[in-house]
């Protein structure tokens, strides 16, 4: 692999600036984003007044601990535009989840927002080994989702020539690596080792692609899908974090020359870890759950975000600003499954919608081969008689069409699900533990 280590002179000022430096700019953005969203989004308001606290009580960034914390729901209660701090004629651009678990949520941007956001971005994409004028193949999905748009937005302010082929046709996708010659990539894991596999029933060499850098997310990967990756396709693979809540991919990236976790963009999100349970700021180095406060956002300014994904905060190396670890996991009961969120309320409604069956079920998580599979653990119901293939084939059908992932149906006699006399084990992993 080719060393892509971008240059000092390349760095943003801020990007090698103190840790003074940094907290000083963090604590006077951080003052704006807590009165801009207190003064014109009804529900900060309601929620700071109501914890007893105000703008005015923010002194020093280990204040923001007395501010209350921003989830999911609460998004979903503000559903369409409750949440923005601008008039609804000043969104440039409207973001939105599937909403397959019920209200969608809604995230919308400045003008200002999307030239911050493809800032970010393009700074993930040099920290990852590119340089203006490379090609770079998004095969993230393009429309409400903000992976597509996200990166897009990035690339062309870097100078990138952007292929927007988004995702599927996996031939095709192939073919346009070669073709163009792509540099980079930015695609999910998963879909990366379906592309590597028709690299190979196109009887190509993958280590002879183009590809020097793949910048993945969306779903979380091992450091063993990394060592497969690399190998096979002679090409730097590193990390990239987001969620639309916070503004979407961008918010932090691995540096292609340390690859040791990934340096959140401090200047513009804030990171706290906190205990899951008791909700205590945990200090750097311990793990827990992730939380995000913007710092520079106009239309959609999020306060203590808890973003359920576990982690731990680490001091920077190739830049300033820390280091957030790999993602180990979800602090609630979501799955992400080749760069789809899928919930156990999910699958429990479109099992209720097949009469043969029982409502008892449980998911297993494996990974016989490179990528995960879910199983579906299903049974019939008390006194059916009915065909389990069938069955099993109605389900995987509903699963796909509504939920978006491709899952396995094992259908067992009346009676065969595990029961718990507590709380039910919706999900079993048993997928590998990483070493």
């Amino acid at each position: 692999m080719k060393d892509l280590t971008p240059r000092r002179e390349e760095l943003e000022p801020i990007e090698i600036a103190s840790r003074d430096e940094i907290s000083a700019l963090q604590l006077e953005r951080m003052k704006w984003s807590l009165r801009h969203a207190y003064e014109n989004v009804p529900f900060y308001r309601k929620k700071f007044d109501e914890a007893g606290v105000h703008p005015d009580d923010l002194r020093n960034l280990e204040d923001l601990a007395k501010f209350p914390f921003t989830v999911k729901q609460d998004l979903r209660d503000n559903y369409p535009f409750g949440m923005f701090a601008v008039p609804r004629e000043q969104i440039a651009r409207i973001h939105a989840s599937s909403g397959t678990t019920g209200q969608p949520t809604v995230v919308g941007y400045t003008k200002n927002d999307l030239d911050m956001w493809a800032g970010v971005v393009a700074r993930c994409l040099r920290a990852s080994g590119l340089r203006p004028g490379d090609v770079l193949h998004n095969a993230y999905g393009y429309g409400l989702f903000t992976g597509g748009l996200g990166i897009h937005g990035g690339a062309e302010k870097m100078g990138l020539t952007v292929v927007p082929v988004s995702g599927g046709m996996t031939q095709r996708q192939v073919r346009l690596i070669e073709d163009f010659g792509a540099k980079g990539i930015t695609v999910t894991p998963s879909y990366a080792l379906s592309i590597l596999d028709e690299y190979r029933a196109q009887g190509r060499d993958p280590r002879k692609s183009p590809l020097e850098v793949g910048i993945f997310g969306a779903e979380p990967w091992t450091n063993a899908m990394r060592r497969e990756i690399e190998e096979s396709f002679d090409m730097h693979a590193v990390d990239i974090y987001g969620l639309s809540e916070v503004i979407g991919p961008g918010v932090a990236n691995e540096c292609v020359e340390t690859k040791d976790g990934l340096h959140i963009w401090e200047d513009h999100f804030y990171p706290e870890v906190i205990d899951p349970v008791t909700g205590e700021v945990l200090p750097d180095g311990e793990p827990g759950e992730l939380v995000f406060t913007s710092l520079t956002k106009e239309a959609f300014p999020i306060i203590r975000y808890r973003t359920r994904d576990l982690t731990r905060l680490l001091p920077g190396t190739a830049r300033s600003m820390r280091r957030m670890e790999k993602v180990t996991g979800r602090s609630d009961d979501m799955i992400i499954l080749r760069g789809v969120n899928v919930f156990p309320t999910q699958i429990e409604e479109q099992l209720m919608a097949v009469p043969e069956l029982a409502p008892h079920f449980q998911i297993e998580l494996v990974r016989p081969g490179r990528m995960d599979e879910m199983h579906i653990h299903v049974e019939l119901a008390e006194g059916v008689e009915a065909d389990p293939v069938h069955v099993s084939h109605v389900l995987k059908g509903l699963v796909k069409s509504h939920v978006g992932v491709s899952v396995k149906v094992k259908v067992a006699p009346s009676g065969g699900v595990p029961r718990s006399e507590g709380k039910a084990v919706r999900i079993v992993d048993n997928r590998p533990k990483e070493g």
